[in-house]
């Protein structure tokens, strides 16, 4: 009897040894009844957990906000600028491409029976759930993207925290105050606010670390966008209720390189050339006036060209006043030459003056030695009576070579002197206002602006 109950024994061991063998090569192993229900529950296909999640048979309701008849809706916001720019003065709006993302919890969207931490959906899901109706209160037009297919994404957590990321562009408004353009600092804005829901149902409220992100080497043809970023609310009150908002302030300096070179160093030179002409002789007057008139010219011209980019506003730009004050200059260059040149012709004249006197001296000669022959009688005067004991005239003093030479440099040397002034006080003047200029709106206003 004690041999069958050794092999017995035996056996079983070799079975046991045999059963660990193939358990370890197979990886089995002992689960209990939770691992087990939920590997049971990683068994259900992805339709039919959706479907139990929010199809139709979940007693889900898109048309419910969260926490219905309960606290306010907590909306978190966050954009990602692509691209910024196409700002234009005269429509006062500017053109950016974001990713625009909220996020909220709806409790109706929790789950634990799907062994991932979180889903992502296709973008046709989104009609099947709950969403803000965010709007941008300062937009002109806008458009989604499609291209290869909806930049939408939708992302649903296990504890039902939802992400909805959608690709928009958008033209904004941007009040701009252009008295110091082009050395001028904007403040463009971006109002997020709720259309419908009140503040009793939902309320916005911007991510607290990163709520706007800027691509790198993001850079604007005019622009420099500052770091710092003003976040903000905006609370609407309306007829209708008081209305969750907030907003953005992207800070732009403007860049004047542009307006340096197309505009103020042009203008400068023509100024500049304007000046030539108290350097050409004043006898020669056909190259000193159109030099004149093509310096205004010139200059009108320039000075549309500076305001045919911008609004017709009714204020004072710094560009206006540079344009005016430099038309200014190469007009009174012209009145400049007008001056010298009646000077100048004072001699001429004084001489035209000089022989008609001598002329009347004659007359008067001729008139006196009638009467010395005694034909007063033939001779009336102009009341009608004879002339009597008729006196000769005075003899004016004729004017000899010499005197005429000195009367003449006497004129032109006076018209000289006006030229020989203005080649100094044109300069002088312009270089003071340059520094008042310059001052002013590149270190006076353009400090006040980074104050604000």
């Amino acid at each position: 009897m004690g041999k069958p109950s050794g092999m017995k024994h035996s056996f079983i061991k070799v079975l046991a040894a045999f059963l660990t063998y193939f358990m370890e090569m197979n990886n089995f192993r002992v689960v209990d009844a939770k691992e087990y229900y939920s590997r049971s529950s990683s068994n259900m296909s992805p339709s039919d957990f959706l479907d139990s999640l929010m199809g139709r048979t979940s007693g889900y309701d898109a048309r419910i906000r969260p926490n219905f008849k309960g606290p306010p809706v907590n909306v978190t916001c966050n954009i990602f600028i692509n691209s910024f720019g196409s700002i234009a003065e005269t429509t006062m709006d500017y053109r950016v491409n974001i990713f625009l993302r909220q996020k909220w919890n709806d409790p109706r969207l929790t789950y634990s029976k799907y062994p991932d931490s979180s889903l992502d959906l296709d973008p046709s899901m989104l009609d099947s759930i709950w969403k803000p109706d965010l709007f941008f209160a300062n937009e002109k037009g806008a458009n989604f993207h499609d291209v290869t297919t909806d930049n939408k994404l939708l992302r649903i957590s296990q504890n039902g925290t939802v992400l909805y990321s959608i690709r928009l562009t958008l033209i904004l408004s941007c009040p701009m105050d252009l008295k110091n353009f082009p050395m001028d600092v904007q403040t463009c804005t971006m109002q997020l606010e709720s259309f419908g829901y009140t503040m009793n149902d939902l309320i916005f409220e911007w991510l607290e670390n990163g709520a706007v992100q800027v691509s790198e080497g993001l850079t604007l043809p005019q622009f420099i966008m500052r770091e710092e970023k003003e976040l903000g609310y905006c609370t609407k009150h309306y007829n209708t209720g008081k209305f969750t908002c907030i907003e953005v302030k992207f800070h732009l300096e403007r860049q004047m390189g542009y307006y340096l070179i197309q505009m103020y160093i042009p203008s400068l030179l023509i100024v500049i050339l304007s000046w030539v002409s108290f350097w050409i002789n004043m006898d020669a007057a056909p190259a000193r006036v159109a030099l004149g008139i093509t310096t205004v010219l010139t200059m009108t011209t320039q000075s549309s060209g500076s305001r045919a980019s911008l609004p017709k506003v009714s204020y004072v730009k710094a560009i206006d006043i540079w344009m005016a004050v430099c038309l200014l200059f190469v007009f009174a260059a012209l009145l400049e030459y007008a001056g010298v040149n009646f000077v100048s012709r004072q001699q001429k004249e004084f001489l035209r003056l000089r022989r008609r006197q001598r002329r009347n001296h004659k007359e008067d000669e001729v008139r006196f030695n009638f009467t010395g022959y005694n034909m007063s009688q033939c001779m009336p005067t102009k009341d009608g009576s004879a002339v009597k004991n008729a006196v000769p005239p005075p003899n004016p003093q004729p004017s000899t070579p010499k005197d005429i030479d000195a009367m003449r440099k006497k004129f032109v040397d006076r018209a000289k002197r006006i030229d020989t002034i203005s080649r100094a006080a044109f300069p002088l003047a312009f270089l003071i206002f340059n520094v008042f200029y310059w001052i002013t709106y590149k270190i006076i206003r353009h400090e006040d602006v980074h104050k604000q």
